[in-house]
């Protein structure tokens, strides 16, 4: 009678455990917490995305043109003031006197493409034209001249004309910044327009409130001259041409967007990653133990 042929299921060895999957591991209340708490990273990253996105669109961009109408300077900035981006270049009107002794001279000045000097005084503005502040001071470029020699005569005469009430309209433009003068050059040298370079040498700055921007100077009007003039000889108006109208688009602002949403992204694959390792070193750890409990001679 031939042998009985054992039955294989009955012999085959029956696991003790059964490995976890990744499902099973997820769904364990840790990882249901780190889940949650990934999806307020998320959240927070969506809401500075969407914060970014909507300053990336100006909704309400001024209108073209916006720039050559001339506006009284208290309706657009004030004293110690940043001059916001959509306001850089705009026409002002503004009243006040220039202080004897402070007509500066600014090198390295192009116009129309020709290197000079710019002459430059402090404007002591009226506390009316300055809404109410006083006192207040405005860095002013009122002049070009082809050579330093001519814009020292023209400093010289306007300081004697100093002191008289005149007014100017001009544009405003945003501080250049002071530098260091080149090497060898005088350290009283300036190559920047500057409002801040500029208080440091200016008289009767004692409490005084000074304008961040400056004012490139379309001409005086004093003692009956005309707006397009000026009052002391060897000086030209300054070339200032209108700002570039910009799209209303910033894209560095939906760059930024772009970006955060990409971070809301990485905190969920950041929860799946380490949900995964943690199942993987699992499943490794009760194959290593499984082995080890079936060894020959345990």
């Amino acid at each position: 009678m031939a042998d009985a042929v054992p039955d294989v299921a009955e012999s085959a060895p029956t696991p003790d455990v059964f490995p976890p999957t990744l499902r099973e591991v997820m769904l364990r209340p840790w990882w249901i917490g780190m889940l949650l708490f990934a999806l307020l990273v998320a959240a927070v990253f969506a809401w500075l995305g969407q914060w970014q996105l909507g300053r990336a669109i100006d909704t309400n961009p001024p209108p073209p043109g916006a720039t050559e109408q001339v506006q009284p300077i208290a309706d657009v900035t004030a004293p110690g003031e940043y001059l916001p981006e959509p306001l850089v270049g705009q026409k002002v009107a503004v009243a006040g006197a220039f202080v004897p002794g402070d007509f500066l001279i600014v090198s390295s000045r192009f116009n129309d493409g020709q290197e000079g000097y710019w002459v430059t005084g402090q404007l002591r503005v009226d506390p009316a034209a300055a809404g109410g502040v006083e006192p207040a001071s405005l860095a002013v470029a009122i002049g070009w001249a082809a050579t330093r020699e001519a814009a020292d005569a023209a400093a010289s005469a306007l300081d004697d004309a100093a002191g008289a009430d005149v007014e100017l309209t001009g544009r405003l433009i945003s501080d250049e910044g002071p530098v260091r003068p080149g090497t060898g050059a005088p350290a009283t040298e300036m190559t920047r327009m500057s409002p801040a370079a500029l208080l440091g040498r200016w008289h009767d700055a004692a409490g005084l409130n000074v304008y961040r921007p400056y004012l490139v100077a379309d001409g005086l009007v004093a003692d009956g001259l005309g707006a397009d003039e000026l009052v002391a000889d060897g000086l030209v108006a300054i070339d200032s041409p209108a700002p570039t109208e910009g799209s209303n688009v910033n894209w560095l602002n939906i760059f930024y967007a772009v970006e955060w949403a990409i971070f809301a992204g990485f905190a969920f694959y950041m929860w799946y990653r380490l949900a995964k390792d943690a199942w993987e070193k699992e499943v490794e750890a009760l194959e290593e133990s499984s082995a080890e409990g079936g060894a020959p001679g345990d």
